[in-house]
């Protein structure tokens, strides 16, 4: 890849799975009330087609892995988890109770933390929970984050017994050094033990998720660990850059030094020849970040132009609705964002005083809308259009100087209504939807607060 243009373009960049991006809410103008409202609207505009969407967030981890910059709580007392599942349970009675119908749900995600944590017999309790009074979708999409470490065989059934058919396994590298680096020793003996599991299950589609950009990585660790990987087989593999974000409040990121990191040229080759080996193993890449196999639907998705990004990541399914539950879950209504706070003890005091947990969020004007629509766009199918209306409505009169850049550097080409990202674009996909950015063009940071776009 050509050095000069990542570079160029190595700036902090959102990862757009929001737009606006979380650092531009307009949080003095968000009120608990209109989020309802919001709730309610789209939930009456949606549920009948589409259903709904559940993200449940479990923060609890026996451990700190320090290249984790998710929400968690590290403890070993599993006396915490019932009580938790009580108010997550609680907070969901609160949203069935804005629904004039039983809602339909459509697709759920456990995430953390590591909801593995979590005992078998819990994590059923609660998913029984959550679906009583509910009704299905005719093909659900449930899924869930495992722990190779402590994803157990009736972990597997029960989730299974329930309707989970995909479960995501975070692999990082294989490469022990790395693991002593981020503290996550992990051996590929136990790996290939739960997938297989998973597999005699019955679960259909299993996702590992790799990193580059680790500290102490090198290009072969990370090659050793593709193969290996592929050698499993799994129907998806999400190869992630590592977000180098220490900044952020209880990261643990600053276990070891930034001249640990590999720099952007030698980030980027990881990636390339990552990519390459990935794509010569059968795997097709799926916008930012994303491996599948043909055979997955989430291929299937991108080729029939209906694949989704939302706080989840990229899924096949599309619904307008996202209900978030737990700590730090971010709610999405497509009118309105709404996040949870951040603490268990607030969020738990909060519920249980019959209150919704929400500290903060955004509600969507016409301009953003449409923003968020091509942003969208791009992300999901690496190309974009809009008529003069939107344009005009959407802010657009500035936008033609921010893509005159990316078309002479041959990374995207360009219409009077329209622009389409080139193979040599995608690598610059963040730097892309940045020139979209209406409320980042008019509110520059003064200080960092997205991790680097290469």
């Amino acid at each position: 890849m050509n050095k000069h243009l990542i570079d160029k373009y190595n700036i902090p960049a959102p990862r757009y799975t929001s737009y606006p991006t979380v650092p531009f809410w307009e949080n003095e103008r968000f009120s608990a009330h209109q989020w309802k409202q919001s709730v309610a609207r789209s939930f009456r505009e949606s549920n009948p087609q589409e259903g709904i969407s559940l993200y449940i967030h479990l923060p609890f981890c026996e451990s700190l892995c320090t290249f984790c910059g998710c929400n968690k709580r590290i403890t070993k007392n599993h006396q915490v988890e019932r009580p938790y599942l009580e108010t997550v349970l609680k907070e969901w009675q609160m949203y069935k109770d804005l629904f004039d119908t039983p809602p339909r749900i459509k697709e759920m995600h456990l995430g953390g933390g590591s909801p593995t944590f979590f005992s078998a017999q819990n994590l059923g309790w609660l998913i029984e929970g959550i679906l009583a009074d509910t009704e299905l979708d005719d093909t659900p999409l449930f899924s869930f984050e495992g722990n190779p470490n402590n994803t157990t065989k009736e972990h597997l059934q029960v989730l299974y017994n329930l309707g989970f058919r995909r479960v995501s396994y975070g692999i990082q590298d294989y490469d022990l050094n790395v693991q002593k680096a981020i503290r996550r020793i992990q051996p590929y003996e136990q790996v290939q033990l739960t997938h297989e599991q998973s597999k005699a299950v019955g679960y259909t589609s299993i996702n590992h998720d790799l990193v580059y950009g680790l500290p102490l990585q090198t290009l072969e660790s990370v090659l050793d660990t593709i193969r290996k990987t592929e050698a499993l087989a799994p129907d998806r593999i999400a190869f992630y850059s590592y977000a180098h974000v220490p900044w952020v409040k209880g990261s643990g990121q600053r276990g070891y030094s930034e001249t640990d990191l590999p720099k952007s040229a030698a980030k980027r080759q990881l990636y390339e020849e990552g990519r390459q080996l990935l794509e010569s193993g059968g795997y097709r890449e799926i916008g930012l970040d994303h491996f599948s196999l043909s055979n997955d639907d989430l291929y299937q998705a991108l080729e029939e132009k209906r694949l989704h990004r939302n706080f989840m990541g990229y899924t096949s399914s599309k619904t307008q609705l996202m209900i978030g539950l737990g700590v730090s879950s971010i709610s999405d209504s497509w009118y309105a964002f709404a996040q949870n706070v951040k603490k268990v003890e607030e969020y738990q005091h909060l519920v249980n005083s019959g209150e919704l947990p929400v500290f903060r969020g955004h509600h969507l004007n016409t301009e953003d809308l449409i923003i968020r629509q091509h942003i969208l766009n791009l992300m999901c199918q690496l190309e974009t259009s809009w008529t003069n209306e939107e344009a005009k409505l959407g802010g657009f009169d500035g936008l033609m100087p921010h893509l005159e850049e990316f078309e002479k550097d041959g990374l995207i080409s360009v219409s009077n209504e329209g622009i389409k990202i080139k193979a040599e674009g995608r690598p610059f996909i963040r730097n892309i939807c940045m020139a979209f950015d209406a409320r980042l063009w008019r509110n520059k940071p003064e200080t960092r607060i997205f991790s680097m776009a290469i």
